[in-house]
């Protein structure tokens, strides 16, 4: 009996033990979150934090706990939106010298959080913002600027305010501070104009509808740290307004190209239209206006008087100052085709000098590569040819320039070229650059309409498919020293230890589209399609033939086109040490293009969501493989119309039959993955047709009949 009692009390302590160093483990991992401060904006990074707490395992507790988390807002000299992260003991203090640096710094730890790091290995940190407008451009689906299908099927998901909360989520995340919303006449989704109920083609129901969407857009991107802006194209008005006051009765569909109409009854109507939006929609942050589109037949003098007379006078009259966006003429004549000149820019530069009743500096908004900012990272052109100095020299004072880095060669496929990244924004970050915008006219990253049904998927909406062309652009725009290592991370917290080449992987084969971009000229947005080998033909967008690949002048000065490469050759010339000639592209694509399918060998993927990642790789190495197949067939192409010999011939046809196996390659991974989807640059004339690799197959195989086809013309 003794005996008996004697076990049970050993057993009892052994279990009051324990269960005390259970207790212990469980107070180990109790964390209290102290503010110092009270906003909808540090609420939402504190909330951030706290989930970011408790998925990684901690417990959440207003008392007692083992470790405290301090988050201080201190104005201080380090910079606009800054952020340290101190630790210390069983404290960390996160630091923001403003707002959305105390919400950067939370995000932060979250993120180290997510990807492994436990609370007492987290290590002290600071990071401030290198540029202080990083913005997205986003063109909304109702009142497109551009009448497509493939930007209608995006309407109900941009209805849904989940879908928003979601998109800014992932701009906070990564550190984007703007978002831009483009229309071609936004204020009758927003108001029912005072003066002109008319102009309202809305019930009231439908219009509070309305109201409550863009107010729920405002209210979530001002709690994430985000200005908003609504950008328009000019001069429209309501259909409604048009046929009530018999105006602008030639432009009812709201054509891109057309008159414009400077009716007095228009100037006032915009006019009201700015005040009264500015004062019902409090969070919403500023405005931009565009010199076009339907404008013609106006000299730049009349256009800006016209903003002057509209949407600035608009602006002054409002209840509170507001932000201003103001993007640069796009053409020097009465057309809007494309032009410019040192007049028209001086012009600009002084109506934004004499603004002085505005909200901080304005952003003058210049396209970057005219609509082509994914090939060189040198400033090559700008929306109508070469830019002057007159915006820099000398520095201005109450503006700020912002590229605008349009992507209108990529859409399907997943990119990420860090590198590419940090140089453009090294290369173009002078004191007189404020920021960036980045996004598409031709595309909406809204709904997924790539993905075959019934595949392994870990997103709902198109942008998260991209997630690594968003992360890298923010976060390298905030600071562009951010390490690779953040995004091997991110691709290691999404599918594991095995899929860490994928960043270098991504960032070899994601050169083809570069490359391509540099070598051929382009312009506006359907010049060119790098993702599908398109270009503009006439007015048809078609595949990139042989002969037009000889025949293209290169964008970049440095590129020599075949053109040229086999004449001078031919000459007996040659080119020097910095220009890039065909074999030298040639052994760049494949070097990089085969040294990415090497990486990504070894990765698993079969039915999970790795696998879209990991062929979107593949896709891009093998469009680089053909592109480098295809040049050697134009040069050996080139070289028997001007020199013969049957060998050239035959050479080329062997190329461009090696072209054609990369480019079947390329259908055998995208096929399986991939609708056939519908395309801006094919819907404006036939609705009908769609883009997928395979239906351009034809059209690659047809540059061998040419080859076969071809004789010597003897000339050079």
């Amino acid at each position: 009996m003794i005996q008996n009692e004697m076990t049970m009390k050993k057993v009892l302590l052994v279990l009051l033990g324990c269960l005390a160093g259970f207790a212990s483990d469980v107070y180990s991992q109790t964390i209290h979150i102290r503010q110092s401060t009270e906003s909808p904006r540090i609420a939402y990074a504190a909330k951030k934090l706290k989930k970011a707490l408790s998925e990684s395992g901690y417990t959440l507790t207003d008392g007692k706990a083992a470790y405290e988390i301090n988050l201080v807002l201190k104005t201080d000299t380090s910079g606009s939106e800054a952020y340290s992260i101190t630790p210390a003991a069983r404290t960390i203090t996160v630091t923001g010298s403003d707002e959305n640096g105390l919400l950067y710094g939370c995000l932060a730890l979250g993120e180290d959080l997510r990807n492994g790091t436990t609370l007492p290995t987290i290590k002290a940190r600071q990071e401030k913002a290198n540029l202080p407008f990083r913005a997205i451009k986003f063109n909304l689906p109702w009142d497109t600027y551009r009448h497509s299908q493939a930007l209608d099927q995006h309407w109900e998901t941009c209805r849904d305010l989940r879908f928003w909360e979601a998109f800014l989520d992932m701009m906070a995340q990564n550190r984007f501070n703007a978002l831009t919303l483009w229309n071609l006449h936004p204020f009758p989704f927003m108001i029912r104009p005072t003066n002109f109920p008319e102009a309202s083609p809305f019930t009231n129901q439908e219009l509070a509808d309305w109201q409550a969407l863009y107010r729920g857009i405002f209210r979530l991107a001002k709690e994430r740290g985000i200005d908003t802006y609504l950008v328009n194209w000019n001069i429209y008005v309501s259909p409604e307004f048009a046929k009530a006051h018999q105006v602008a009765l030639d432009n009812l569909d709201h054509k891109i190209h057309a008159t414009g109409d400077t009716s007095a009854i228009i100037k006032r109507y915009t006019r009201e239209c700015v005040t009264q939006v500015l004062n019902e929609y409090p969070d919403l942050t500023g405005l931009g206006f565009t010199h076009g589109e339907a404008m013609w037949g106006m000299t730049p003098r009349q256009r800006q008087d016209w903003f002057s007379e509209t949407i600035l006078a608009g602006m002054r009259q409002a209840s509170r100052k507001a932000k201003l966006i103001h993007r640069v003429p796009l053409s020097a004549n009465l057309a809007l085709g494309g032009s410019t000149s040192v007049d028209t820019e001086q012009l600009t530069r002084n109506a934004m000098e004499e603004l002085d009743f505005l909200d901080g500096p304005i952003w003058a908004e210049i396209k970057f590569n005219w609509s082509h900012a994914f090939s060189s990272p040198k400033l090559i052109k700008v929306h109508g040819g070469k830019l002057n100095d007159t915006y820099f020299t000398p520095m201005p004072k109450n503006y700020k320039i912002a590229w605008m880095a349009r992507n209108e060669d990529f859409f399907c496929l997943r990119w990420g070229v860090p590198g590419f990244i940090r140089e453009h924004i090294a290369t173009n970050t002078q004191p007189y650059v404020g920021g960036y915008f980045v996004g598409s006219e031709c595309y909406i990253p809204a709904k997924d309409y790539f993905t075959k049904p019934g595949l392994a998927v870990d997103w709902q909406y198109a942008f998260e498919r991209q997630w690594l062309f968003y992360k890298l652009w923010g976060r390298l725009l905030y600071d562009p020293a951010t390490p690779d290592a953040v995004f091997k991370a991110e691709f290691t917290h999404r599918y594991g230890k095995g899929a860490e080449p994928l960043l270098e992987a991504s960032a070899l084969a994601g050169t083809t589209p570069l490359r391509l971009a540099s070598y051929f000229d382009f312009t506006w947005d359907f010049t060119l399609y790098s993702e599908g080998f398109m270009a503009l033909n006439n007015k048809s967008m078609d595949f990139i033939s042989v002969d037009r690949q000889i025949s293209q002048p290169p964008a970049d000065g440095d590129y020599v086109s075949v053109l040229e490469y086999v004449k001078t050759v031919a000459k007996g010339g040659s080119f020097g040490k910095n220009r890039i000639t065909p074999p030298d592209l040639i052994r760049q694509l494949e070097q990089d293009c085969q040294k990415a399918l090497a990486l990504v060998k070894p990765v698993k993927t079969p039915g999970s969501a790795l696998q879209q990642e990991v062929a979107d790789v593949k896709a891009w190495a093998h469009l680089g493989l053909y592109f480098a197949q295809k040049l050697r067939g134009a040069v050996a192409l080139q070289t028997y119309r001007i020199q013969g010999d049957e060998k050239n011939k035959a050479l080329a046809i062997r190329h461009l039959q090696n072209a054609l196996k990369q480019w079947d390659e390329v259908i055998a991974l995208t096929r399986p993955l991939y609708n056939d989807m519908p395309l801006v640059h094919f819907s404006e004339s036939d609705d009908t047709r769609r883009f997928h690799w395979g239906n351009l197959r034809p059209a690659v195989a047809n540059d061998i009949d040419i080859a076969r086809n071809a004789s010597v013309t003897l000339t050079n």
